[in-house]
């Protein structure tokens, strides 16, 4: 009975929420209440900060890229009993990037704040600094709870989070790199939804994805070569629990590809809920209006770069991306082919 009073609780929530969005007076108001709310929670982290913490066994981090399905898939797990999601908190990029740029010979000196001959403690820095943003970000997370970390976009830093949380679980999410530039290309032109959202210093001028569309696909392609790859080493490295799964199969049969992450993650799920969190975020639950193109949700099904791209733009994302294309995608149609 509780878990059905909980559950409609949930789905209340999640209807306000969207409600919410369609508004921007609500949209504001459910912004400043939120940050009440959770001003007033961390309060409570504070006075109780020598009391427990954020387990790291229990932290599950989804690495890989943008626009590769990993909304969607903390969506479905944070439906899951027990499980609450830390959304982007862009950790990974802030020593990924960092790391990444610094000059051999800085990274040799003991005097580097990342120097090679103080790796072990840097590294525990490392740990107590994701560990006390967790508990900050998340106050409400109980014992024994899951925290699902999105952070494709900082996975340049993977190597480091999970060299440094080595208890931690990974979800290595691989996408097309062909449909991950396509749908790039769709969100940051003219009245694509990331061009909306973020570039709203810039609207006297043509979208970069319009004026140049084949420099963008060489800077997006040479980005997601960063990040894909470092979190593929990470990957390799991890001596931890681990799942790698393609988006391809996460479209082809969902509730199989779900059950194998939980099973690899060794993480328990009821297969009733898991079920009814894919079913509940399904491509046909989508509303029609938050889907198409120029949208967030644009397309859901795997392979339309074919249409999308023009033969220069794909050959280009096809020699830059090489490695993972053989990899993942061996005997796929090319513009070679």
């Amino acid at each position: 009975m509780f878990e059905a009073v909980a559950e409609r609780a949930r789905g209340a929530w999640r209807r306000a929420r969207l409600t919410a969005k369609r508004s921007q007076i609500l949209t504001e108001a459910y912004r400043r209440g939120g940050a009440l709310y959770h001003r007033l929670r961390v309060g409570g982290v504070v006075d109780r900060r020598g009391a427990g913490g954020v387990d790291p066994a229990n932290v599950v981090w989804i690495f890989g890229s943008g626009r590769s399905g990993s909304t969607w898939l903390r969506q479905m797990m944070g439906e899951m009993p027990r499980h609450r999601v830390w959304e982007e908190p862009m950790v990974g990029a802030l020593f990924g990037e960092f790391y990444a740029r610094a000059p051999e010979e800085n990274l040799r000196s003991k005097d580097h704040v990342m120097g090679e001959p103080i790796r072990r403690g840097w590294i525990q820095s490392v740990r107590n600094f994701v560990l006390d943003g967790a508990r900050y970000s998340n106050p409400d997370l109980k014992p024994g709870e899951y925290l699902v970390v999105k952070e494709p976009n900082g996975s340049i830093g993977a190597p480091l989070m999970m060299e440094a949380l080595p208890e931690s679980r990974m979800v290595l999410l691989v996408r097309d790199p062909r449909d991950v530039i396509s749908s790039m290309l769709d969100a940051a032109g003219e009245g694509g939804w990331h061009r909306e959202r973020f570039s709203r210093g810039a609207v006297d001028r043509k979208a970069l994805a319009d004026r140049k569309p084949e420099a963008f696909a060489r800077m997006k392609t040479r980005a997601y070569m960063r990040g894909v790859g470092a979190a593929r080493r990470a990957y390799e490295e991890h001596g931890g629990k681990k799942t790698l799964v393609r988006y391809e199969d996460l479209v082809a049969d969902t509730p199989a590809a779900m059950r194998r992450l939980y099973s690899d993650l060794g993480i328990p799920a009821d297969e009733r809920l898991l079920s009814r969190a894919v079913a509940r975020h399904s491509w046909g639950n989508v509303p029609e209006g938050e889907k198409g193109t120029g949208k967030f949700y644009r397309k859901g099904t795997p392979g339309g770069w074919r249409e999308d791209l023009t033969p220069e733009q794909a050959a280009i994302v096809e020699e830059m991306a090489a490695p993972i294309i053989r990899e993942f995608y061996a005997g796929r149609e090319s513009t070679g082919g």
